[in-house]
């Protein structure tokens, strides 16, 4: 029989190229790759983006913020549009939507322009994130082999930002920092091409949008990170943070009580009656927070204390990646075997260690000591997490669920970064400025009549005063990280509960419902 004898006979949306899922999940692991990785590799790049495009110190954070604001906040609806419309055509969608405002981004010749772009590309991967994950529930059947496809697509996840991290440097070192940008639309391009030829159409299920409860949802979560963002650079008692904060809570209440009476909710509430699945959610929350902080105090650490150069900031994150990758290997062989709870546990221990190893950096730490050790247990412990997590909140799930159920997994580790983030720059600015008043009296005392002026000009403290201001406030944003591991801990110790027939459905011997209720 013919290739075009058996494409004839394959049903509508059927790959062009069946049977090769090895491929299909190196596009849809390319796609998450490039989703995960564009939340930092823009970092290294921050300072050549200012420069070039006059940004002010205040208004550069924006960079960061207007991406994850839209990813977090269109997660949501990103996972229901895949379960409506189909998941390929959605994921095809939020690619070429990511892609175009790549090549936007690398093109901005106004700060506004670049801000945009961000946003656009935050709309992208808010589209084509959760829609990746729920496809490898519908290309691999449940058992050894779907575990290896989470495998693989948690350890990109995980990876991602450190990957990112390189990437930015050699990027802006060797080319320009647009590159951060234009990196993403060949390869855009080339997952657009790739996925009809050798990922099948899910199946679409008749409904409607919960537009009511997009919103309340995307502006609620926009509105709750919008504060804390607005907290770090003005205050507590600044109007538009409470104001922010405020309005946060009305759509968030207004969200989950639209989602108790709507007919087709955007979330089906029901998932969280499960308590493993919720313990999940928060233990993702709650690491993500811990994770995007250590990544961005980090490189403060190592750029302006240790004097190192992007390319050089870049390959300091290596030990991390090789961390998760070998935690998340670990995890996806033993999973089956012990069940999620002792990785969760494990991994929620050790990221905590890392994270209280980090509170007794200093201006005199090295990279060895200051860095690598408390990375590599770090790194280590999120790859324990990260293939467990990943499993467990799609395990059992319905197929016409498995969007939201992996939209609301995506939106835990997205929004769990920004508001984490948010928090642990609010205590790092607030034991910064306190530490720079202490060591004023030092500075005035020692300080070139140079020195004085520009410090009159610009607010900051040369080293070493700046040093020793920089190094309190990380420390002391690393006390409260600890903090968020520690509420991981507690939650995998009393709220994840391991019964039969999770580890039965792990080993591929449950029936396709997966765990019970």
């Amino acid at each position: 029989m013919t290739t075009s004898q058996l494409e004839a006979q394959s049903p509508p949306g059927a790959a062009r190229r069946q049977g090769r899922r090895g491929i299909a999940l190196t596009v849809i692991a390319a796609c998450q790759l490039m989703v995960v990785l564009d939340a930092t590799i823009v970092n290294i790049a921050l300072p050549h983006i200012q420069d070039a495009l006059s940004f002010s110190t205040t208004d550069l954070s924006w960079v960061l913020s207007a991406y994850t604001l839209t990813f977090g906040g269109l997660l949501l609806l990103g996972g229901r549009a895949g379960d409506i419309l189909g998941r390929r055509r959605v994921f095809i969608s939020g690619i070429l939507v990511f892609t175009l405002a790549s090549l936007l981004g690398g093109l901005a010749q106004e700060p506004w322009q670049l801000l945009a772009a961000r946003a656009l590309q935050g709309v992208g991967g808010a589209i084509a994130s959760p829609t990746s994950l729920a496809l490898i529930t519908t290309t691999f059947p449940e058992g050894p082999q779907r575990n290896r496809a989470f495998g693989v697509f948690a350890a990109v996840s995980a990876g991602g930002g450190a990957i990112g991290l390189l990437t930015g440097g050699m990027l802006t070192e060797w080319l320009d920092w647009r590159w951060v940008f234009f990196v993403n639309v060949p390869i855009g391009v080339l997952i657009a091409v790739l996925a009809p030829m050798y990922i099948n159409e899910s199946e679409k299920h008749p409904g409607r949008f919960d537009v009511s409860g997009a919103l309340t949802s995307t502006l609620g979560m926009a509105s709750l990170v919008y504060g804390f963002i607005r907290a770090s650079e003005e205050g507590w008692r600044d109007s538009l943070t409470v104001s922010s904060f405020g309005a946060a809570v009305v759509l968030l209440a207004a969200f989950v009580l639209i989602e108790m009476r709507a007919k087709e909710p955007i979330t089906p509430l029901r998932m969280f009656a499960d308590r493993n699945r919720s313990g999940t959610y928060l233990i993702m929350l709650s690491l993500a927070a811990a994770m995007v902080g250590m990544f961005f105090f980090i490189v403060l650490f190592v750029q302006n204390v240790l004097d190192y150069s992007p390319i050089e900031s870049g390959l300091a994150f290596l030990p991390v990646t090789v961390a998760i990758i070998a935690g998340a290997g670990l995890s996806q062989r033993l999973l089956p075997v012990l069940g999620p709870k002792p990785f969760m546990i494990t991994g929620s221990t050790l990221t905590g260690i890392g994270l209280f190893w980090q509170t007794f950096i200093s201006s005199d730490s090295s990279y060895v000591s200051g860095v690598l050790g408390p990375m590599f247990l770090f790194g280590f412990g999120m790859g324990l997490n990260f293939v467990t997590l990943t499993l467990t909140a799609v395990s059992g799930v319905a197929q016409h669920e498995a969007g939201a159920a992996s939209g609301l997994l995506n939106a835990s580790q997205q929004v769990g970064g920004s508001l984490g983030l948010s928090i642990l720059v609010t205590v790092f600015g607030t034991a910064s400025r306190n530490e720079a008043e202490t060591q004023l009296p030092s500075f005035m005392a020692q300080a070139t009549p140079e020195q004085k002026a520009k410090f009159a000009e610009t607010h900051e403290l040369p080293a070493p005063w700046g040093h020793e201001v920089l190094t309190h406030g990380i420390s002391t944003a690393f006390t409260a990280a600890v903090a968020m591991a520690v509420l991981a801990l507690l939650t995998a110790v009393l709220v994840i509960r391991v019964r039969r027939s999770d580890l039965d459905a792990l080993s591929g011997k449950a029936s396709a419902g997966g765990p019970g209720a």
